[in-house]
């Protein structure tokens, strides 16, 4: 049985990834949607740096969050002057770490399904006086729906399993910071393997799930055609 600090991790670890895969549908489908149509010199920058959590280590990416966000970051200072205080070590410190790290889970399936969308589709809706925004929502939004789905699975995945971003803005904070990955390091440093066994299944099982998922809903192209 999961004890009831597993199951508060487990909670936790949840409510980050919803948190996160929320914020970056609002941030990633206008950033997915301009790399899908521009044609600014600036597309190639911009999309490395979007893709850049892919390849960097994630202890990287922590450290520097953590000095943008501490006392004496551009962000702590911004946040203390609001009376906020500083994020590291919070809950909304997680988020807008994790919403910083799975981007690219959620902007480059939604720059594929916009892509493949196409401009004909826009032309068509132009012709019939649809303004910009409502070709965007009545017709690319629904003929990406799949790329959407994709997105928000990947994501919502790739948050619960964070660890080395988490634990570096984090810390190690019960009922706080302390999310599944992290309840699962300190069972096995304090060598207990059973719990920690328990804790692993469930997200072996998780995320066996969701790749399930996305091979189960993953469009044919075969068909139809």
């Amino acid at each position: 049985m999961l004890t009831d600090s597993d199951l508060q991790a487990l909670w936790l670890t949840v409510r980050l990834a919803g948190i996160v895969t929320l914020i970056l549908l609002l941030v990633g489908t206008p950033i997915a949607w301009w790399l899908a149509r521009t044609k600014a010199w600036w597309k190639g920058p911009i999309g490395a740096v979007v893709a850049l959590p892919l390849v960097l280590p994630p202890s990287v990416l922590g450290f520097y969050l953590l000095l943008a966000m501490g006392p004496n970051g551009p962000v702590g200072q911004l946040t203390q002057s609001l009376g906020l205080g500083p994020l590291p070590f919070t809950f909304w410190g997680l988020v807008i770490a994790s919403v910083f790290y799975s981007l690219p889970f959620m902007v480059q399936p939604l720059q594929t399904a916009f892509e493949a969308v196409g401009d004909r589709p826009l032309e068509v809706a132009a012709t019939l006086r649809a303004s910009p925004m409502d070709a965007f929502f009545t017709v690319a939004v629904p003929l990406a729906a799949p790329g959407f789905l994709t997105a928000s699975i990947l994501t919502f995945a790739h948050t619960v399993g964070e660890f080395g971003v988490v634990l570096m803005i984090g810390g190690n904070l019960p009922g706080v910071t302390r999310v599944a990955s992290v309840q699962i390091y300190d069972h096995v440093e304090a060598l207990e393997y059973m719990q920690a066994h328990r804790l692993a299944a469930v997200m072996l099982i998780f995320s066996f799930l969701v790749l399930l998922a996305l091979y189960v809903w993953r469009p044919n192209p075969k068909k139809g055609g």
